[in-house]
This record gives C-alpha cells, structure tokens and sequence, in this order.
C-alpha cells in the first residue's frame, strides 16, 4: 500500500474514467489520490505534483466543481497561484489554514516566504516517505542477503 493512500476499494471507488479511441475505457486514479500517491521522496515526483494541481487549477478554476477549491488549497505548490486562490477564497482559506498553515502566509501575498514554507512542508512529506519506507527496505535488504548466501557456492 502506498503511503498515505487508503484501501484499493475506496481508490477504486473514486476513480476516474476516460475514453480513448485506441484504448476504449481506461480507470485511472481520481487526481486528488494521483497527487498523494506522488507525495515521495523521489525528485521526479514533485514537479508532476506541481503540474498536474497546475493544470487543474488553470482548467476548472473559472467554474470549480464541489471540492474542487479545497483541494487547489491543500495541494497547489506554486506560490502565485497559492497567494492568487486564497485572495479569491479568504473564508474557504482561513477553514483549512489549521491543515495547512503556509495559508497565512499565502494571504499576506509573500512570495518568498511562502517559497520556504513550501519548500519545508515538500521536506516533510519527503522525510515521512523515507521513515514509512525504511522497515520494508531494511526487510528487502535482509531477504536478499539470505539469499545471496543461501545461493553462493561452498
């Protein structure tokens, strides 16, 4: 199971459907559960984070669907954009700073600090994905070493 994600019925249950001509119906991961799958500590995977709530921002921010605000609020990574958002959504902002504080500072509209608070909250989640991750890399070093010797010639 991936970090922070919940049981595969309930991805599964919000998952989204696309149609491709090539492929017909495809399930993919809903974008929200996309975005907290990536949340490792990977290098790779923070600039997709980054693009993917981007263009949802940019797609839907016109007309937003239910949710659609609150989840731009917890996961946009982009400093402009943040600070853009919660001067268009003060209250919906002040509700959620208590899950995600560098809100505040994205209301006072500065941008370097807010740069820093994402750069520690990215460090964070990159730090916690290492701690989850070390029991079961330290259990896959220890089954190939038994392995190894298990298999080296006497």
């Amino acid at each position: 199971m991936l970090r922070g994600c919940d049981t595969c019925e309930k991805l599964w249950d919000r998952r989204e459907v696309v149609s491709s001509r090539e492929l017909g119906r495809v399930d993919l991961l809903s974008l929200p559960d996309l975005v907290t799958a990536k949340k490792t500590q990977r290098d790779k995977d923070w600039p997709m984070i980054r693009r993917l709530v981007e263009a949802d921002y940019f797609r839907g921010r016109s007309n937003p669907k239910p949710g659609q605000v609150d989840f731009w609020l917890r996961e946009l990574r982009t400093s402009e954009l943040l600070v853009e958002l919660v001067r268009r959504r003060p209250a919906r902002a002040r509700r959620l700073e208590a899950t995600r504080p560098l809100l505040s500072i994205a209301a006072t509209g500065n941008l370097e600090r807010l740069g820093e608070a994402l750069r520690r909250e990215q460090e964070k989640e990159r730090a916690a994905d290492r701690k989850y991750w070390a029991p079961l890399r330290k259990e896959l070093e220890l089954l190939r070493r038994t392995e190894v010797s298990r298999t080296a010639p006497r």
